[in-house]
């Protein structure tokens, strides 16, 4: 027996969490079974914590958590076997499939990827889905063409999950960093992670009428969407590129095509969910050589399952600075 976050659903369509205990064979049907040692918190968590599942909940009960890291118990499959560390981010996991808010997980061999050397899977909850995003990003800016010594690179929603990491990874590798955050208070803990340049999120969270301005940053991950992003389009250096990775202000584009025809600009977008197995390998080796532990720790905040509803509810309001590292275990 085992405890999990489980969300159950009652005659009204209204979803709710509780701490359940649950057998093994109470997991879904699969190739490897993990012992959870920590999970996180996302945004697409808060969704699926919600009472109506954010859209992405499909059936319940369930168990939310997008990612998760542990050590294999059983395995059908031969790449894994009992006592290997493992990691899981994606594949609609705490989604559509039971996910890692709970002791045990079972999901197919595909979902997972082996930890790397030198990192703890506290440590790989403390990058998680986020932080896998943000090396996402970083590596497509740097395949089209973003090299230090450009100009700054800009992070929207600098003091998220994703900025946090990607402020982080960006100033340890020698770029210069300027973190758009909403909240005055974050700028010391921008300054903390690498950031040169604080910008207050009024300076872009409003579209204006020229299509270009003046040419600014040299690459860019956006994690804020809306208007912020059709703003920032418009003061990209020429031939600069835009890494997209979210919508917390908003899924629409109010933007012209006359960045992307007159400056060659670039628009990248980040899927984390169905990377190739390649390229999550790569992404997590780079995670591994290039995010500096220590700004890690500093931007971790600890959690257990009886936190969940609550930290669900306040990283859909914003308040969430940095990273929740779950021990489904405490």
């Amino acid at each position: 027996m085992f405890n999990a976050l489980v969300m159950d659903q009652n005659e009204e369509g209204l979803a709710s969490a509780s701490i359940k205990e649950l057998s093994v064979a109470d997991l879904p049907d699969a190739e490897v079974t993990v012992a959870v040692e920590y999970s996180t918190v996302n945004y697409k968590d808060g969704l699926c914590l919600s009472a109506k599942g954010g859209g992405l909940v499909r059936k319940y009960p369930h168990v939310p958590g997008i990612d998760f890291a542990g050590t294999v118990e059983e395995s059908s499959d031969d790449r894994y076997k009992p006592g290997d560390k493992v990691v899981l981010t994606g594949w609609r996991v705490g989604e559509a499939h039971w996910g890692g808010y709970s002791q045990k997980a079972r999901v197919k061999a595909d979902w997972l990827v082996p930890l790397p050397e030198g990192i703890s899977a506290q440590q790989a909850m403390a990058v998680g889905t986020a932080g896998f995003t943000s090396m996402l990003s970083v590596m497509a800016l740097e395949d089209h063409g973003l090299t230090p010594g450009n100009g700054p690179v800009l992070v929207t929603g600098a003091a998220g999950g994703v900025g946090s990491v990607a402020v982080a990874i960006l100033a340890n590798l020698g770029y210069e960093v300027a973190g758009v955050t909403g909240r005055p208070e974050s700028g010391d803990y921008l300054k903390s992670l690498g950031a040169t340049q604080i910008v207050a999120r009024e300076d872009l969270n409003e579209t204006v009428k020229r299509p270009l301005e003046s040419e600014t940053w040299s690459g860019c991950v956006d994690a804020v969407g809306g208007e912020m992003l059709a703003r920032v389009l418009g003061q990209m250096k020429y031939g600069a590129s835009v890494a997209a990775v979210g919508l917390a202000g908003g899924a629409a584009l109010p933007a012209t095509v006359i960045p992307f025809l007159l400056r060659g600009v670039n628009l990248l977008g980040i899927d984390s969910v169905m990377q190739p197995y390649e390229n999550r390998l790569r992404a997590w080796e780079r995670i591994a050589r290039d995010l500096p532990m220590d700004k890690l720790e500093a931007m971790v905040k600890p959690a257990t399952l009886t936190d969940l509803p609550g930290l669900g509810a306040d990283i859909l309001k914003g308040q969430v600075q940095g990273r929740v590292v779950v021990d489904v275990n405490a």
